[in-house]
């Protein structure tokens, strides 16, 4: 039976420029694509808008919960997914889940590590400082998701994909265009 798929990008510092180059002319909108940004939370909606505006695709805010269709979703706050009866991904209070990051990667692809049963999952995690991602990053892999890390090559800080790769040698690391390619090929239903 073939699986409803969904993408899933975790990035920091130099994020913001990497996912413009990703998305723009990225035609293949079939897909569900989430996106978890290190940023200030009154940042962050503006960071849509203008990634909506430069890649000429709409984004989607997500301020609460909401059932993912075909399209580029931006998480506002740290987020997790879960199927009940259509596939949904809801904001969580910082209350019930404290972190230096947000939104939380790490909580993003975890959360997601648990679908991979009924959904084929790519997670990609881009440029950033720290470790943020890396943990989930393993967890989707183990679960048999399809991962990359980027490369030194094209990071801008290289840092939370080193860390993902120290934690799962067997990772993959891409340079962004060659993401961008693998995104593609995910994407299309014909390979």
């Amino acid at each position: 039976m073939k699986k409803d798929k969904l993408i899933l990008i975790g990035a920091s510092t130099g994020g913001p420029g990497h996912l413009k180059k990703l998305l723009k002319n990225f035609n293949n909108t079939n897909v569900p694509i989430v996106i978890a940004q290190h940023m200030n939370e009154i940042f962050i909606p503006s960071f849509s808008s203008q990634l909506s505006t430069e890649v000429g695709v709409s984004v989607t805010l997500v301020s609460g919960e909401v059932e993912l269709k075909n399209g580029i979703y931006v998480c506002e706050k740290t987020s997790s997914i879960k199927l009940n009866e259509s596939l949904k991904i809801s904001n969580i209070d910082f209350d019930t889940s404290p972190s230096i990051f947000n939104p939380n990667v790490d909580n993003l692809f975890i959360s997601a590590s648990l679908l991979t049963h009924k959904l084929d999952i790519l997670a990609i995690l881009l440029t950033g400082i720290g470790n943020d991602g890396a943990l989930g990053l393993k967890a989707l892999y183990e679960a048999g998701a399809k991962c990359f890390g980027e490369s030194e090559q094209s990071a801008i800080v290289y840092g939370m994909p080193k860390k993902a790769k120290e934690l799962n040698s067997d990772l993959k690391m891409l340079t962004l265009e060659e993401i961008k390619i693998e995104m593609e090929k995910f994407t299309n239903v014909f390979l």
